[in-house]
């Protein structure tokens, strides 16, 4: 619950009326650390763990780690294999798992390089899928 949700409001049912045991904070879509921190801290009071989504890239997975070392209920980070659309040509520097494990960035900011000139270069406009359910109505890519 709650990869979606713009905002920490949006928790607030499922936190206080427990009936959610992850919540699946995107720290891209929520409004960024500071209210992630506070979505954290609402699951913590309500045992609740947190398990970020995490679809957007390198940046959004160091983001998450700096989030995952600063909170004392962050059970799993969702991970994709992001060489395929963001190589090290792109992002040069970016968090890599090593077996299980994202090691913390230990570099300025975030801990991660981004060419500019590598980007432009291999940019191209796509859109996503529109899915469809039985029903008709559109569901997410």
């Amino acid at each position: 619950i709650g990869e979606e949700f713009p905002s920490k409001w949006e928790f607030v049912p499922f936190i206080e009326q427990g009936i959610t045991n992850f919540a699946r904070v995107d720290i891209c879509n929520v409004g960024g650390f500071t209210e992630a921190m506070k979505v954290a801290g609402w699951c913590e009071a309500h045992y609740i763990d947190m398990m970020p989504h995490n679809p957007l890239g390198p940046i959004s997975t160091a983001a998450n780690l700096h989030l995952a070392a600063a909170v004392p209920n962050y059970a799993w980070l969702e991970e994709r294999a992001q060489d395929y659309v963001f190589g090290p040509e792109v992002f040069p520097e970016q968090p890599r798992i090593d077996g299980t494990q994202f090691p913390l960035p230990e570099g300025p900011g975030l801990g991660v390089e981004f060419n500019e000139e590598a980007a432009s270069a291999s940019f191209e406009f796509w859109e996503s899928p529109h899915l469809h359910r039985r029903d008709g109505s559109l569901t997410n890519y």
